[in-house]
């Protein structure tokens, strides 16, 4: 479909997806793996591809329960983040975080220095300041996927964003 918008692939790609067709899936797949992947890279750190793979599995798993197939991103961020966070989590109870997976962009040092300053974070500092300084969400949207309240997000912000600069200037 050559005039087709971008909005009104995705949907038509979800809703036949969800119908079962092997084709629109992998289409489907395409067009998510690098968007769950930017999700991922920044909460997860070097455990960023397991937790964007799962985010995946768990995506399409549930793929049949997606009502309105015009939210699918903000539905893949969703899981990509709780994915993200649970990675994290699993990653930082069995080995030290592995940093190098990180893209590497602008000053060589710089990079290394930031890498270091995010690998110091907890997994839930990282992903609220993904989701607000990066996405550049609202507090409300960010809080919901999170699953905390708004106050909660502001606070766990705040003290993300102190710890960052505290890390960074020692």
């Amino acid at each position: 479909m050559p005039d087709e918008r971008p909005q009104d692939r995705t949907v038509r790609l979800v809703r036949a997806a969800q119908r079962g067709d092997t084709l629109a899936m992998a289409e489907l797949l395409d067009v998510l793996a690098p968007y769950v992947s930017r999700v991922c890279a920044p909460i997860a750190l070097g455990q960023g591809p397991d937790a964007a793979q799962e985010a995946l599995v768990a995506v399409f798993k549930s793929l049949r329960t997606l009502k309105e197939p015009a939210a699918l991103h903000g539905w893949v961020r969703a899981i990509a983040v709780r994915e993200a966070i649970r990675i994290a989590h699993r990653a930082a109870r069995t080995v030290p975080a592995d940093l190098s997976a990180l893209p590497d962009r602008g000053d060589p040092q710089l990079c290394a220095d930031i890498k270091d300053v995010l690998g110091r974070l907890s997994p839930e500092h990282r992903a609220v300041l993904m989701l607000r300084d990066i996405e550049g969400l609202d507090e409300r949207t960010a809080a919901d996927l999170l699953g905390v309240r708004p106050g909660t997000l502001k606070s766990r912000l705040h003290r993300a964003r102190n710890t960052f600069r505290k890390a960074w200037t020692s």
